[in-house]
């Protein structure tokens, strides 16, 4: 399912606002500094913190984002991966979706489904995995 707002390559962490767009360009939440993520209204959605692990708003962890790509749940088990190319690929290796260098989000059919502004690919996670 595709519900936007992280998508976290771990190889630098987020810069400070980075916006994320729904594919009408319309503002659907941001990623801070911290890791924090937040909706369009500015309430918390959650966390990445420098680690990897991927909390929701209750600090309740959701998922972990290895340094080499590999996305996991709660309990450990892979999701997901993401390549340092962009390419985005579910666990058993189908490619899903992918993130370009000019940070439009495609889905697998190549239909641009969001946004990162500022071309930094740590802002999608959720486009994916959430």
């Amino acid at each position: 399912m595709i519900i936007g707002l992280v998508f976290f390559l771990f190889t630098e962490y987020v810069s400070a606002g980075e916006t994320v767009r729904d594919a009408n360009g319309f503002k659907i939440g941001e990623v801070d500094s911290n890791g924090t993520m937040r909706d369009n209204n500015g309430f918390k959605t959650g966390e990445i913190e420098s680690n990897g692990t991927v909390r929701d708003a209750n600090g309740f962890k959701t998922g972990e984002i290895e340094n080499n790509g590999t996305v996991r749940d709660a309990n450990g088990f892979k999701t997901g991966e993401i390549e340092s190319n962009g390419t985005v690929r579910d666990a058993n290796g189908f490619k899903i979706g992918e993130i370009e260098s000019n940070g439009t989000v495609r889905d697998a059919n190549g239909f641009k489904i969001g946004e990162i502004d500022g071309n930094n690919p740590q802002a999608g996670y959720l486009f994916f995995f959430k």
